[in-house]
């Protein structure tokens, strides 16, 4: 690994922090020796944006010599509506990424604590070495976060709690009353952060997506929760980078101050907006999900294969050994198929599989029962 401080001092140096980072490895999407590949490696929507949204960013490319609305404050008013909030609750982003590795710029610095849990999406971790915060990492239970194991590793110098509900790369939730418990156990001077990515695909009672968790804080002047939101999985803009938070005016306003001054593009904003107005399309798409998610999860264990209950567009496949794991992985990229290691996250026993198009899920499942 480069170390920052083998490097003569005449020259600029960096930020320390930034040499543990790991450059984050985004899923490939293609195979030598294949021309069409099936790529189940990003969980990207099995069906796609709604026309109505591509229509909309066609449109907007007409007047891109002029600077999109830094504000968002059209899609935050529908957003705004959409949701029961106000629109100074809101703030968009270059995806939701962008906005979780704002808060920790705006929220801590060299010697504070970023708390995750022990399977967190990895770009939190990134986002607080690169302002030289130390990561402490709470473990799972099941591949599940573990609100007892989080609360027992909160100390003075916590800042922040990251909670990927549901999770990512484990695809497992917790409900409403585990997320209350957590908020409760919480210093009010800790800020608890739900990234809520993959929160339109739970389709149960008990499942919260933090949004009423916000509202309560906000109501009893405890602002200390917020949610983080995407329009990149079940919308299908993944490759517009659109993203939102929903928290209180406290914390919405310095984010502001630190943002890029037009971080949304027009045609991204102009999408999200159609892409938010047909909630038909939303709906297709989430039954798709449904439907294909019980398919390959049924095949998975009819096979001997476990995997992780899932309130996401993916799968967690658990196989015997890392070996085992890796060996699968193999013989899928010989057959064109894309699936995703996930060692990085501690998981090397494991691989992530996006549900995909019927089709594409039929060639897995026959790829995988030649293994």
């Amino acid at each position: 690994m480069f170390d920052v401080r083998a490097v003569p001092q005449t020259r600029p140096q960096m930020r320390p922090g930034i040499e543990r980072i790991t450059p984050y490895k985004p899923g490939e999407s293609q195979l030598p020796g294949h021309d069409r590949v099936i790529k189940l490696a990003s969980n990207e929507s099995a069906l796609g944006a709604s026309p109505r949204a591509i229509e909309a960013a066609q449109a907007a490319l007409a007047d891109a010599a002029l600077y999109p609305d830094g504000g968002c404050a059209a899609l935050r008013a529908a957003l705004a509506e959409h949701h029961g909030v106000a629109a100074d609750q809101l703030v968009c982003g270059a995806g939701s990424e962008q906005l979780l590795s704002l808060l920790v710029r705006a929220y801590a610095g060299p010697g504070d604590e970023v708390l995750q849990s022990q399977h967190a999406f990895m770009v939190y971790r990134i986002a607080a070495d690169a302002q030289g915060a130390h990561n402490v990492f709470a473990p799972e239970r099941d591949a599940r976060v573990d609100v007892d194991a989080l609360l027992d590793r909160v100390t003075e110098k916590t800042r922040l709690v990251f909670v990927a509900n549901p999770g990512n790369p484990t695809g497992t939730w917790i409900g409403r009353r585990a997320l209350r418990r957590l908020r409760a156990g919480l210093p009010a001077r800790v800020l608890l952060v739900i990234d809520g990515a993959y929160a339109d695909y739970p389709d149960d009672p008990e499942f919260s997506d933090g949004h009423d968790l916000v509202a309560e804080a906000i109501a009893a002047q405890a602002d200390n929760v917020v949610v983080t939101r995407t329009f990149s999985k079940a919308y299908g803009l993944a490759g517009l980078r659109v993203g939102y938070l929903y928290g209180p005016p406290s914390v919405v306003e310095p984010l502001n101050r630190i943002r890029e001054v037009f971080n949304v593009t027009a045609p991204s904003q102009a999408a999200a907006l159609a892409a938010l107005a047909d909630q038909a399309h939303l709906a297709q798409t989430l039954a798709h999900n449904r439907r294909e998610i019980d398919r390959l999860g049924a095949f998975l264990a009819d096979r001997g294969y476990k995997t992780s209950p899932s309130g996401a567009n993916f799968l967690l496949v658990h196989f015997d050994t890392a070996e085992r794991a890796q060996a699968a992985d193999a013989h899928l990229r010989e057959q064109g198929i894309i699936v995703r290691p996930v060692a990085g996250y501690g998981l090397p026993q494991c691989l992530r599989v996006t549900v995909g198009a019927e089709a594409d899920n039929d060639a897995f499942m026959t790829a995988l029962d030649a293994f």
